[in-house]
């Protein structure tokens, strides 16, 4: 076969999802549906779950507020809450638009989490509005994953969220990012026999995502020293001026100014790239932001992670064509999905079972070790170089190692065993997948097959 030939192969294989999705998404008509959990015998049992025995239930709540985790879902639920102004590489689509990406998101936390969540999708862009949101969904969540939020407000939302409320509130595109990044990268580097510390780094793009990759990596042993970061601009030096003139505004940007490039390199994605061992890129989606010559300039045995999606800034075998030797994008339909769907579903998981009131770097860390450690104990090599969200046991691990730091951390009201953890992560992940397959057995959701006959 030739490499033309390949080549078309491939493309075909990376458009087929898009068409896939829009015949699925209307033969289900949405992805999400309210099922019980409890059993109901015949009418009498009404007056249990409903009137008049609930009123025993609300008053216990009511002289008891934390009886509302033993006595409702509450404890396992969690809201996916946006404003949609930057949706996976679609950008500003309105909250409507959005909505199909916030239900995914919920999909996913259900089945290989066994988190119940649900997706609000709110029509305002204004961080005050959505902070207030945020505070009077509390009563009904457990906690909140914040989600395609814009650039530089997302960082403002998480952080008064997280100061004024007393749930765990997360930003998957920043937190959930950089523990699959880091999971990803720890084993690409033991692969190609690289330090984290030794090792020069060019992040292109600088916002959320990159923003919280690069805290993790240098929390982990990278080295600020050794990074070069490049927004639309260039690179980030000490001598941009508009970002210095905006600094109140891009506090992140400008301090990376501060503590990388120590060599006050100019210039654009090529100069950054230039030498560097890994390069991690969250910008616009593909292809052609990233080109098979700046791959060339990098160091022997490079990384690189394209992730925009829905496709990454160049396509995987242009990448290796280029010289790299270790790609990973976000997508599932290419060799090392570095996707942090792998991550947030079990993350929340160990959240939720130790009652944890925040999620910090040092449990998201805990978790990219345990996928590192469980991909390398299954076996890895350059193109497997990372757990694929088909591997149950992964979600187990990770959630067991969250909730154990939560606790060592002080932040986990509840005190747990590993053991327990484990057993509890195994039973919720299970259940979830379990209905699934028994309703399309019965016959109570249809096969997929069908609706792609369509």
């Amino acid at each position: 076969m030739s490499q033309k030939v390949t080549k078309e192969e491939l493309l075909a294989k990376a458009r087929k999802p898009s068409a896939d999705a829009m015949k699925l998404h209307a033969f289900y008509g949405g992805k999400l549906q309210t099922m019980l959990k409890c059993q109901v015998r015949d009418l009498n049992d009404f007056a249990i779950y409903y009137t008049p025995g609930i009123a025993e239930v609300c008053r216990a709540i009511q002289a008891d507020e934390t009886k509302m985790d033993v006595l409702t879902s509450r404890w396992n639920t969690i809201t996916v809450l946006s404003d949609c102004t930057r949706v996976l590489g679609l950008g500003d689509i309105g909250p409507k638009a959005g909505y199909p990406v916030m239900e995914g998101k919920c999909l996913l936390y259900k089945y290989l989490g066994g988190v119940d969540a649900v997706p609000i999708c709110v029509s305002t862009k204004n961080p005050d509005d959505i902070v207030q949101i945020a505070k009077w969904l509390e009563p009904s969540f457990a906690g909140i994953n914040l989600e395609d939020l814009t650039y530089p407000k997302c960082f403002d939302i998480l952080d008064r969220c997280r100061a004024q409320m007393g749930i765990p509130v997360w930003h998957d595109d920043v937190q959930g990012t950089a523990t699959i990044v880091l999971a990803s990268l720890i084993t690409a580097l033991k692969i190609v026999g690289k330090k984290m510390a030794d090792c020069k780094i060019a992040f292109n793009g600088t916002g959320a995502a990159n923003t919280g990759v690069s805290r993790l990596v240098w929390a982990y042993g990278g080295k600020p020293e050794n990074t070069i970061m490049v927004d639309s601009k260039g690179i980030l030096h000490k001598g941009r001026k508009d970002l210095e003139e905006k600094k109140e505004t891009y506090v992140d940007k400008w301090r990376f100014c501060q503590i990388t490039n120590p060599e006050q390199k100019t210039g654009g994605l090529a100069e950054a790239a230039k030498g560097a061992d890994v390069l991690i890129s969250c910008t616009k989606s593909g292809p052609g932001i990233i080109t098979p010559e700046q791959i060339k300039g990098m160091a022997k045995d490079a990384i690189v992670f394209p992730m925009a999606n829905p496709i990454p800034e160049i396509w995987p075998w242009e990448c290796k064509e280029a010289g790299a030797r270790i790609i990973g994008t976000g997508r599932s339909d290419f060799p090392n999905q570095v996707n942090n769907s792998v991550c947030f579903p079990a993350i929340f998981r160990g959240v939720l079972d130790v009652q944890a009131r925040t999620i910090t770097d040092e449990m998201c860390i805990a978790a990219a070790e345990a996928v590192a450690k469980y991909s390398q104990d299954r076996g890895v090599n350059d193109d497997n170089i990372v757990a694929k969200m088909d591997e149950r046991e992964v979600f187990i691990r990770e959630a067991v190692a969250v909730g154990m730091k939560a606790q060592e951390q002080g932040v986990a009201k509840l005190k747990v065993s590993a053991d327990e953890l484990r057993q509890k992560a195994e039973t919720m992940i299970a259940s979830a997948q379990g209905q699934v397959d028994a309703l399309v057995k019965d016959g109570f959701i249809a096969p997929a097959e069908a609706g792609l006959r369509e």
